[in-house]
């Protein structure tokens, strides 16, 4: 709650608010608000509002720009230092322009297009979706878009109910969860799978009208195959337009496949021998040339090290004495035999 809510009353006079603001239990706009208040009900004349206030508001404002920007600055860096996923990149920062000069438009009161960000999220498994959807919502707090930010994950299982009404339920709690920030359903395409009498049609139609009615508080993205995810929306015309950006997440390459086993080696002070790098190589030039609509991708590589530490563990365990620099090493025959599976 807030501080003012939990005072006796609002602040009668000039002083009363003025010191509010420098406890921090005001913000700028509302100290403002509070100055005007009083001038206009004629409890403070213009020439009694304190003159200090004014620089202080100012440097308070640019403190949280300066604040703001940095915040802003670290999504932008997290986001471009994701391995691949370059067709991403160029349309997040497209959309962040757009968002930018729209912003600029409105503050010079000329003809602005509303800001209707809802996303189709498009690619296999892996491919980086939520972490995109994760940076999206910090990216989209620092400019004012979402008062929170935050991201609210969901499926089919999450939504649908039992019996007529339940799903109704289910679904708006998870949107009362995300107002502020971004609901995101993965594997969305199954809402629609059981067709007209099926309970996930209930869902779609909740989250089209919260959709509507908390415009300014939400961002709905709804993520799956790309294939399943073309379906869904060819049955559902209306869904289309009402998400006008979608993104598709390319399969990584062999290359930057084994760049992300190298970047969740380091995050846990592993590396890889030569041989295991090898090993390690020709089995992703293996799996990414199958080109499989179920291929892994990070999540392959994920099981693929976590497996290759666990047999490390076993090889080491039984030694009286282990260096650091073996603690650190997975050798070709941690990897054992391999596979996709």
């Amino acid at each position: 709650m807030h501080a003012m809510a939990m005072s006796p009353g609002p602040p009668h006079t000039a002083e009363e608010v003025l010191d509010l603001f420098e406890q921090g239990k005001l913000s700028p706009a509302e100290a403002f608000s509070l100055f005007r208040r009083l001038h206009q009900t004629g409890k403070v004349p213009a020439v009694h509002v304190p003159a200090a206030a004014a620089p202080r508001a100012k440097a308070r404002e640019e403190d949280d720009e300066a604040e703001r920007r940095r915040r802003l600055q670290e999504a932008e860096a997290e986001l471009m230092s994701l391995i691949g996923l370059d067709p991403v990149k160029r349309l997040v920062k497209e959309i962040q322009a757009y968002i930018a000069i729209q912003q600029r438009r409105s503050a010079e009161r000329l003809v602005s297009e509303p800001l209707v960000l809802h996303m189709i999220f498009k690619g296999n498994p892996g491919t980086g979706k939520t972490t995109v959807a994760r940076i999206l919502g910090r990216m989209f707090k620092e400019m004012g878009v979402l008062p929170k930010g935050h991201l609210v994950e969901c499926e089919r299982a999450d939504l649908v109910g039992e019996y007529i009404g339940h799903t109704a339920q289910r679904t708006r709690e998870h949107i009362k969860k995300a107002l502020g920030g971004i609901l995101f359903i993965d594997e969305a395409y199954s809402l629609a799978r059981g067709g007209e009498k099926d309970f996930g049609k209930e869902a779609i139609d909740t989250l089209v009208k919260a959709m509507e009615d908390h415009k300014d508080q939400l961002i709905a993205i709804l993520a799956g195959y790309q294939r399943e995810m073309e379906h869904f929306l060819s049955t559902n015309p209306g869904l289309r337009s009402r998400f006008p950006i979608h993104i598709d997440f390319p399969d990584y390459s062999a290359d930057e496949l084994l760049q992300i086993a190298h970047l969740m080696l380091r995050k846990r002070e592993y590396r890889l021998s030569a041989a295991a790098r090898a090993k390690l190589a020709a089995l992703l030039r293996t799996e990414a040339g199958k080109a499989d609509p179920n291929f892994g991708n990070a999540r392959l590589v994920r099981n693929i090290i976590e497996r290759a530490i666990r047999r490390q563990a076993v090889r080491l365990v039984r030694k009286a004495r282990i260096s650091r620099d073996e603690l650190m090493l997975i050798e070709e025959v941690d990897l054992g035999e391999v596979s996709a599976g």
